[in-house]
């Protein structure tokens, strides 16, 4: 019998760490494999930096990866875009190149967690907060995730599904509550 998932859920980050807490490698090792440990399915962008590593923790607790790619092939992937196919149990190949990809991926889960982060995991944000995603925000993750509360408070509007916390166990806590109780409300219309 095949194993039931409760959601999947996108880890947006940095694929380039220079903005990063000194950390970064564990802390999204660690949302990978509590990812896995909560009954969740990791999307990621098939890169490399934060999302590349919370795809290697979550390989590491044996749980599954499904990247999504903006090159057109596996050709493309890593001769063109130069990105690794390692610790990814699929790819789907979008051929959307960055900002197609992010639509994608973002569209595709259930909640996205937000951690590190430059201009490419501002543009998933985005896309999250536009279609109503529950996210989760890496506290102290560096780069773009310690900007997103003082870019909402400026924003001038409601911020009900986006949850807040520095430990990736009570992230992934707190966004998984967040997500049961949107899909319930979902289906009580």
């Amino acid at each position: 019998m095949a194993k039931k998932y409760k959601y999947k859920i996108v880890v947006s980050g940095a694929a380039e760490l220079g903005l990063c807490c000194p950390n970064i490698k564990d802390l999204a090792e660690e949302i990978g494999r509590e990812i896995v440990r909560q009954g969740c399915i990791l999307l990621q962008g098939a890169t490399t930096g934060a999302p590349f590593f919370a795809a290697k923790g979550c390989k590491e607790e044996n749980g599954v990866s499904i990247g999504f790619s903006p090159a057109s092939s596996e050709k493309e992937h890593l001769k063109t875009y130069q990105l690794p196919t390692e610790y990814c149990d699929l790819i789907v190949y979008t051929g959307f190149d960055y900002v197609g990809r992010n639509l994608i991926l973002t569209k595709a889960a259930d909640g996205v967690i937000i951690l590190c982060g430059r201009t490419g995991t501002l543009n998933e944000f985005t896309i999250a907060f536009e279609t109503r995603t529950p996210t989760g925000v890496l506290r102290g993750s560096g780069g773009t995730a310690d900007l997103i509360e003082q870019i909402l408070a400026r924003g001038y509007r409601p911020k009900t599904k986006i949850v807040f916390d520095a430990d990736p166990k009570k992230l992934v806590e707190k966004l998984i509550k967040l997500i049961s109780q949107e899909k319930g409300r979902r289906n009580k219309k």
